[in-house]
């Protein structure tokens, strides 16, 4: 009687389900990536002039970062941490290498040519970064001890200096916030954090003096953009025009006037939020970060539920890194941020950016779809 009652209740899984758990893949972190992705398909086609290329160029990009993200899914959590060290120093070495021999575009010294494959090594640094700090961290007691916290604040300001020294202040904040996030997550005290924002403080009059030029401007121009509006202030005052006209419904699909008029610059990258503003208005925003929310809400579960220190700590940065992407271009874009060229996550046009994150999300579902295995 008991067989026949279990029989009964038995609901045989879906054959979509069965398949992404074997591929290792979170099906509820999945449908949050696959719809940002949709989205970033339906907005690029309005911001990107509704040139199909664009969207042909993106849907590839997508493929190769979702095919390696299912691919890291696959890796044992376990050879993460065993090459930590060894993935870390060669990043450092590329980020040598392109300040001797890199190429240099728009301004800055960030890319290496093999001959057959370009890249960008700042873009590696930001998955290496948090794995080094993680794995030092995990091999002593939490919360770090001064000593700890030395080592593993060195780790993290020598690819920051070598990523803001090309310059690309924008991934060296990302680099720095990867890192910064396993140290809040091993339990760093409040009355560090405080110390360190003060210290900080008191340095921003040396910050200032070794800043670039432009870089100033971006400082200047985010405390008062209507002193050069046609100038380096134009981009802000365009973004915060297209926000405000969407209103709360915003002007619809295609709407968008700022974009299609080609009055708001870098439309389908770093201020492609802009376009979205203006044609989903504010029910459109709320919706995305809802999904955003949803996103990082189950990247922390996961975090929560890895099996030892060193994944806990990667799996948590990871969701932090994922955060500040969000919050620092979202911020930049409606003025309470200076810009720095970070792109929206999932919805922006891009190549390496795309496969960076998709690669940590491969990271995190290997955390979590290993943690039985692991624990037996």
């Amino acid at each position: 009687m008991k067989t026949e009652t279990r029989s009964e209740h038995f609901e045989p899984p879906s054959i979509l389900g069965t398949i992404l758990r074997r591929l290792h893949i979170d099906i509820p972190l999945f449908l949050g990536l696959i719809l940002a992705a949709s989205l970033s398909f339906i907005i690029l086609y309005s911001a990107g002039g509704q040139d199909m290329g664009v969207l042909y160029r993106q849907a590839a990009r997508m493929g190769l970062a979702f095919v390696l993200m299912t691919a890291l899914a696959h890796v044992n959590p376990y050879q993460f941490k065993r090459y930590s060290a060894l993935l870390f120093g060669m990043g450092v070495f590329l980020l040598i290498a392109v300040l001797i021999m890199g190429q240099i575009g728009k301004g800055a010294q960030r890319w290496l040519d093999l001959g057959f494959f370009r890249f960008q090594p700042s873009e590696m640094i930001k998955l290496t970064t948090p794995m080094m700090v993680a794995w030092y961290l995990s091999e002593h007691a939490l919360p770090p001890k001064i000593k700890q916290l030395a080592i593993a604040t060195g780790l993290i300001l020598l690819p920051t200096l070598l990523i803001a020294k090309q310059p690309d202040l924008g991934t060296a904040l990302l680099v720095a916030s990867s890192g910064a996030g396993v140290l809040f997550f091993a339990g760093l005290s409040w009355r560090f954090i405080i110390g360190i924002a003060a210290i900080v403080g008191a340095l921003l009059p040396i910050i200032w003096h070794f800043m670039h030029g432009y870089q100033r401007d971006r400082v200047l121009t985010f405390l008062n953009p209507e002193a050069d509006p046609l100038g380096r202030g134009y981009h802000i005052i365009q973004s915060k025009i297209a926000i405000g006209s969407g209103g709360i419904y915003g002007k619809g699909w295609l709407g968008s006037t700022q974009s299609e008029l080609d009055f708001l610059p870098e439309s389908s990258t770093d201020f492609i939020f802009a376009v979205f503003a203006e044609e989903f208005g504010l029910f459109g925003c709320v919706s995305l970060l809802v999904l955003y929310v949803l996103i990082i809400a189950r990247c922390l579960y996961i975090a929560s539920q890895a099996h030892d220190t060193y994944c806990r700590l990667l799996a948590s940065s990871l969701a932090f890194t994922f955060f500040v992407y969000v919050f620092v271009n979202i911020g930049m874009v409606i003025g309470i941020l200076p810009v720095v060229g970070v792109p929206l996550p999932l919805i922006s046009y891009g190549g390496t950016s795309i496969v960076t994150l998709l690669a940590g999300f491969g990271i995190l579902m290997s955390i979590h779809t290993h943690k039985k295995r692991l624990s037996r």
